[in-house]
């Protein structure tokens, strides 16, 4: 899942990417809302993490361009304790959450993951697949009670496959949800990494099938 952080604090931005990358989502950061604005224009996110009180264009000013422009990715907005008037606008032009500074990270991160579920339709903190699940909590992937031996990115790439099952999901959208921009992502990255996925799933009757000129599906057996 692909995170976008508009925050103008380098301290605060850094700790957030770093926290986030680790708990295995792809995170970019801008540090002001111009920056924020292009890369919601432009690319493809599952949430926004949005300062409102973001240089050279405001978070109010970005959450307002990202709604005119029909998107309904989830939007979480950063305030100060003493900004109420900022979170009822952010909140009436379309923002789906708010934390108040300072806050503790575990709890960014189940706001986060709830704001993911919401986003996906389902209130649910578990995908399951006949035997197979995900947790998307704890993050961790199993095979009825037997938890999956998978790196974060492996268990990236499960979710977005669960995520979207019984749909083709393409190289390019992999690419999009499990990368940040600055990390190396190349076609030959997603097929080293599906490989090694499919190794751990072949065990368990379950395959990531490839789907000729379009992408890949998950294919789980209903008595896998």
């Amino acid at each position: 899942m692909r995170i976008l952080i508009a925050e103008d604090d380098a301290v605060l931005a850094d700790g957030l990417t770093r926290s986030l990358r680790r708990a295995g989502y792809a995170a970019d950061c801008v540090g002001n809302g111009e920056q924020a604005d292009m890369a919601l224009s432009s690319e493809n996110y599952d949430v926004v993490i949005l300062d409102l009180g973001l240089p050279k264009m405001d978070g109010l000013e970005v959450l307002r361009r990202l709604r005119m422009r029909k998107s309904a990715v989830p939007v979480m907005i950063l305030t100060a304790r003493d900004a109420l008037d900022e979170r009822v606008k952010g909140l009436d032009l379309g923002a789906d959450d708010y934390m108040i500074k300072p806050f503790d990270p575990p709890e960014l991160e189940a706001r986060i993951r709830a704001l993911l579920r919401r986003g996906q339709g389902t209130g649910l903190s578990e995908l399951r697949i006949g035997e197979l699940s995900f947790d998307s909590a704890e993050r961790c992937a199993r095979i009825g009670k037997q938890v999956l031996e998978l790196s974060p990115r492996e268990l990236g790439l499960l979710e977005v496959l669960m995520r979207r099952a019984g749909k083709v999901v393409g190289k390019e959208q992999l690419l999009e949800h499990l990368y940040a921009w600055d990390e190396e992502a190349t076609s030959n990255a997603i097929e080293v990494l599906l490989h090694r996925l499919r190794r751990k799933l072949d065990h368990y009757g379950i395959s990531i099938r490839t789907v000729r000129g379009l992408g890949y599906m998950l294919d789980v057996p209903e008595d896998a």
